[in-house]
């Protein structure tokens, strides 16, 4: 049943981006005189077709919801008739081609930005504050001199104000040169720097690994007492062969007495395969049972697990919580903004993915992202409209690239028939488009490969 909810939430998402991307392309197409053949959600097999309008153009929805396409009239596929040779994409000029092909990533970044207004216009911005919880020692937190309480500030220079603003800075420097400057307030309001500093390169490639940033530069951010009570215990997990269930009290491992959820976590973190002692308490009465740790690879590392998640419904207190109310100009500013920021850093991060400085197991296939779709629509409306401007800004992003397969690539195509002053061979664009295909297909084997990779893990 969780796989069906993935994969409805996955296709509504792609649908409706895809959807978005390709009316890019057929509105600007049409406001420019080009003649639209076919407009189409999804590949293969037509299940709704719909011919309407002047030009007769053929709507469609296919059996394939993992893309689309506009067809435009193209004397290149076959004859056109001698009236409509003006309306053909090859007899338009270079610059009104680009438009055509720059609208589609354009109308996903255009998305993503009224996305973004929408919700903080309705609800402002809501941030948890940047405040450092645990350093563990001997680790470049603790030589670089943060403490736990400290509030950071900013990030070589860059002010911050939550704690998604300094994942994405971190990041950005760790994978970048490896160092960052760190101004930060301490317990006794004070501000100072701290520096953290990853002089080798194979460990800031293996930082930007998913969810080994903190953990590798050795710290996390203040979180609020977690009571050691069970959340949800998976059905075929270690945990719940052994007879726990949802709401059990844990208060102690192998005689040691717990009392927080994360404790649980450390002890069972630090025994894969061990067989360990568990005192509960249910409904006032205490048992003890015995449960063989599972192994789990994670990275490097190999973590013992007994298929348990923490307890649900804990909140952070206040002053921890940063509420900014904006306006319609100040949300739209500030939509516009992060938009930017954030395609700008997929930019980078792609780019030094390319030079080797940035994990490749951080390229996401279908299985991982119909996962995100399935956990945000069920986390609610704000969590699968904030997936939603991840995905329409990495969408835009992607098809900008220089691939000629994608728009980025028949974009190339164009200026270089607009300088040139004549097209490409078709040999010359042939190559091109083999070239784009390899690509592609190698970037969505690695992408396929690591969604494997994390369900097997």
């Amino acid at each position: 049943m969780n796989f069906i909810w993935q994969a409805l939430w996955f296709v509504v998402a792609v649908s409706l981006l895809v959807t978005v991307h390709e009316f890019g392309h057929y509105w600007v197409a049409r406001r420019l005189g080009f003649k639209v053949l076919r407009f189409s959600v999804g590949f293969g097999r037509p299940l709704i077709s719909r011919v309407a309008g002047a030009d007769r153009t053929e709507y469609v929805v296919a059996a394939i919801p993992l893309g689309g396409y506009v067809k435009l009239l193209d004397e290149r596929e076959g004859p056109v008739a001698p009236a409509e040779l003006a309306r053909s994409f090859t007899r338009k000029p270079p610059w009104q081609r680009i438009l055509v092909l720059l609208a589609g990533p354009a109308f996903n970044i255009i998305f993503a930005i009224l996305v973004l207004w929408g919700m903080f216009w309705a609800k402002g911005i809501t941030e948890l504050k940047p405040v450092v919880g645990d350093v563990l020692q001997n680790s470049v937190a603790a030589h670089g001199g943060l403490h736990s309480g400290d509030e950071i500030l900013s990030i070589n220079g860059a002010p911050v104000i939550g704690q998604r603003d300094v994942m994405f800075d971190l990041l950005d420097a760790v994978s970048s040169r490896g160092d960052a400057s760190l101004l930060v307030r301490g317990k006794d309001g004070t501000t100072r720097s701290a520096n953290l500093n990853v002089p080798d390169r194979d460990e800031r490639v293996r930082l930007t690994e998913p969810a080994a940033l903190l953990r590798g530069l050795g710290f996390e951010f203040w979180l609020p007492p977690l009571p050691a009570v069970l959340g949800d215990v998976s059905a075929d997990g270690p945990a719940a062969r052994a007879g726990l269930r949802t709401g059990d009290q844990i208060t102690a491992i192998n005689g040691e007495p717990v009392s927080d959820f994360r404790q649980i976590v450390a002890r069972v973190s630090a025994r894969p395969g061990d067989t360990l002692s568990f005192t509960y308490r249910r409904g006032g009465v205490e048992r003890t049972i015995r449960i063989p740790v599972a192994r789990d690879k994670v990275g490097d590392k190999v973590v013992g697990r007994i298929r348990v998640a923490q307890p649900t419904g804990i909140r952070y207190p206040d002053n921890m919580i940063l509420q900014i109310e904006l306006s319609p100009a100040a949300a739209l500013s500030r939509a516009a903004g992060e938009a930017w920021s954030m395609t700008a850093l997929q930019g980078r991060l792609f780019w030094r993915m390319v030079l080797g400085q940035f994990s490749m197991k951080n390229l996401n296939g279908p299985l991982s992202i119909a996962e995100y779709a399935g956990d945000s629509a069920e986390a609610g409306v704000a969590s699968f409209l904030s997936f939603l401007v991840l995905i329409s800004l990495s969408l835009g992003f992607l098809n900008l690239l220089p691939i000629p397969i994608l728009d980025g690539g028949q974009i190339v195509f164009q200026l270089v028939e607009w300088l040139k002053g004549s097209p490409l061979s078709e040999r010359a664009q042939a190559f091109g488009q083999q070239v784009g295909i390899a690509l592609l297909i190698l970037l969505m084997g690695v992408a396929l490969f690591n969604d494997i990779a994390r369900q097997l893990s």
